[in-house]
């Protein structure tokens, strides 16, 4: 929000429940918002949703629903989209008919499953999902033969991919089920489209199974394919504090943030902000 009260049209929309950012921006080129009695056609026009009327196809714009957040344990041959033009399955059929018009947080491929969030905190989730944001995801990767200790370290310290260099990562070996395969613990801070895949392929350990156990501090830990939770209110607030660390929530970049939008990887940055939180709750309780 700026300094003013005022936001961006497209995002108060958004934030209404109206629809998606993306979606809001189209009705708004169509005409079919006006604001104190005038359409507008601009998604980025500044306004005040305290004092300004605000319209949909001649209606109030409707209150701000109550912000929700879930995690979906995504099974393998979902996508993550609302519609799909080649009618394949939806996560959305997966979730019950809510009040609240949730959207997915970020990307998983359709074959591979695991935490996804899903929540109608747009701002949230465009924070978590910025580039920079660094956010740290988990997965166990099924991978064709066991990766040397070389292998490892390489993946590790980041590899060069057609769209450019990985991330640091963290890489551990968790079995040899047998001669053909292992399963690999990775985490990485990144969120390019197929980026576990292309990174085991490259160092020609292709991946056939692929399983994201957790997203930020927010697992599926208890859930079986196809399930959902809420998420309890430390987790949210956990995110939150993630969220606040980013580009997305403010003017400036991180520190550690590169001039092309990405952030150098630092593995112990949500370590040390949720340290830092816990002192400061110390020091109030004392």
């Amino acid at each position: 929000m700026n300094e003013d009260g005022t936001e961006r049209l497209a995002k108060v929309l958004a934030a209404h429940g109206v629809a998606s950012r993306r979606e809001a921006e189209a009705m708004i080129a169509a005409g079919r918002v006006s604001v104190n009695g005038n359409v507008s056609v601009h998604p980025g026009q500044p306004v005040n949703e305290r004092k300004d009327a605000i319209r949909v196809d001649d209606k109030p714009m409707p209150a701000a629903p109550r912000l929700v957040y879930y995690v979906l344990y995504k099974p393998k041959g979902y996508i993550v989209t609302r519609a799909d033009p080649n009618a394949r399955k939806s996560v959305m059929e997966l979730m019950p008919e809510l009040p609240e018009r949730v959207e997915p947080v970020g990307r998983l491929d359709i074959n591979t499953e695991g935490a996804l969030l899903l929540t109608n905190d747009g701002e949230l989730a465009h924070r978590l999902t910025h580039p920079s944001a660094g956010v740290p995801k988990r997965y166990l990767a099924k991978v064709y033969r066991t990766p040397t200790d070389k292998t490892i370290a390489r993946l590790e310290a980041g590899i060069q991919l057609e769209d450019g260099k990985t991330a640091p990562a963290k890489v551990r070996l968790i079995s040899a089920t047998d001669a053909e395969n292992a399963w690999i613990e990775i985490t990485v801070t990144e969120g390019r489209n197929r980026l576990i895949r292309r990174m085991f392929a490259t160092v020609g350990h292709p991946v056939s199974k692929l399983v994201r156990q957790s997203f930020a501090t927010v697992t599926i830990r208890g859930l079986e394919r196809g399930s959902f939770r809420a998420l309890g209110a430390d987790e949210v607030e956990r995110l939150r504090e993630i969220g606040e660390g980013t580009p997305a929530a403010s003017a400036g970049r991180r520190p550690n943030q590169k001039k092309d939008g990405f952030a150098k990887a630092d593995p112990k940055w949500l370590e040390r902000r949720l340290e830092g939180k816990k002192k400061r709750m110390g020091k109030r309780t004392g």
